[in-house]
């Protein structure tokens, strides 16, 4: 067997040994439900109080002010679902753009079709990014929300979303941003310099534990709840918490943020290496752009072959890397990132290589080395 090479951080990361440590009493000696009224259950509620005390302090935020959710996933449901629910008697036009993960546009989808709004969908340029001018000029009088990214998954691109918030707040418009890529990767000092009124969390993408998350919710914006069942956070979001979780969230936010994990002093110059490679394949073209991306992201297409017979490729090397959002793994659809940027023909021959903590120059070299093989070999169908 190859050794094992992992280049693919943005889809997640590894538990941090800390994390992990701070989070077992919660796993053996401190196990029960924070909504008993019992001694265990109020020592719980007095742990998980505890843990979100913490959490507000570090993103400089009221308590009141986040809902612990099962990642993500849940954080961008809970923050499009129930907010566009909750202010629909206001107006029915909501504004995304067209590179969005999955669980962001399939809410739109899911509004759009059945509960009777209209989405404006803004385009990027050919890196990837969204103009503040398209926000400005989209923006309509029945414009109740807009949700962009801080970050793109699958080509690193930073969006300027500080400015795409600053338009909604002067327009009186509910902003948010799925920042599940941002925290850990870029600079962060508190949660008001996204300028939004939801921002999405997810403690995997930065060695804390899968399954938790959060959305940040500026008071006094009051989502409708997405679950139901329970009067659990506050009454907004119902099912018991997951206490071990949301102390290994907790943990990995205080512990690799705001000195992020992702060293980029380390990651670019890597990136840099694998970038010079690339631009030499035939057939090749990177897609990440050269400036304003994620310093640990590295993305390109391949003329003439396919994500999967290239993902194949690379894991018979045992390097593992990616062909787009890890929740669209095993999908043979194109990646829509890709389409808007103008690149049909390719859009079916993504690579992501996304680089972290442990990423060496070994490893880099290695796969500069073999990585001309794989191509060809994947472009002639072997």
């Amino acid at each position: 067997m190859p050794r094992t090479i992992y280049f693919d951080y943005n889809a997640t990361t590894p538990l941090d040994p800390a994390v992990r440590a701070a989070m077992l009493p919660f796993l053996e000696e401190f196990w029960g439900n924070p909504s008993s009224v019992h001694h265990v259950g109020r020592k719980a509620r007095a742990l998980l109080d505890e843990a979100r005390n913490r959490a507000a302090t570090f993103l400089g935020a009221k308590p009141s002010e986040f809902i612990f959710t099962s990642g993500g996933t849940e954080a961008n449901n809970l923050a499009i679902l129930g907010t566009a629910r909750a202010l629909k008697a206001k107006g029915k036009n909501l504004i995304t753009s067209s590179i969005e993960h999955p669980s962001v546009l399939q809410c739109f989808d899911y509004l759009e079709k059945y509960d009777g709004f209209s989405v404006t969908k803004l385009p990027v340029n050919v890196e990837g990014r969204i103009s503040v001018d398209d926000l400005s000029q989209a923006v309509r009088s029945d414009t109740v929300l807009v949700s962009l990214m801080a970050a793109n998954n699958e080509i690193g691109t930073i969006q300027p979303v500080s400015e795409l918030g600053a338009v909604c707040r002067r327009r009186g418009i509910v902003f948010h941003t799925d920042a599940v890529q941002w925290f850990g990767k870029e600079p962060f000092e508190n949660i008001g310099q996204f300028n939004a009124d939801l921002v999405s969390i997810c403690a995997h993408k930065f060695h804390g534990p899968k399954g938790a998350g959060l959305v940040y919710i500026k008071s006094p914006l009051h989502p409708s709840p997405i679950l139901f069942g329970g009067g659990h956070e506050n009454e907004r979001r119902a099912g018991t918490e997951n206490l071990p979780a949301v102390v290994g969230l907790v943990e990995s936010l205080v512990k690799f943020v705001k000195n992020p994990v992702f060293d980029g002093t380390k990651l670019k110059p890597l990136a840099d290496k694998l970038a010079a490679v690339v631009g030499k394949l035939d057939g090749c073209e990177l897609v990440s752009p050269k400036n304003g991306c994620l310093k640990n992201t590295l993305s390109f297409t391949v003329q003439g072959s396919d994500g999967i017979a290239l993902m194949a490729g690379l894991d018979m090397e045992g390097i593992c890397a990616s062909s787009g959002s890890a929740c669209s793994a095993g999908s043979l659809e194109p990646s829509h990132v890709v389409q808007s940027l103008g690149k049909m023909k390719t859009a079916n021959s993504l690579v992501r290589f996304s680089l972290g903590r442990e990423t060496t120059v070994d490893e880099v070299d290695f796969v500069c080395s073999v990585l001309p093989t794989v191509i060809r070999r994947a472009q002639l169908g072997r």
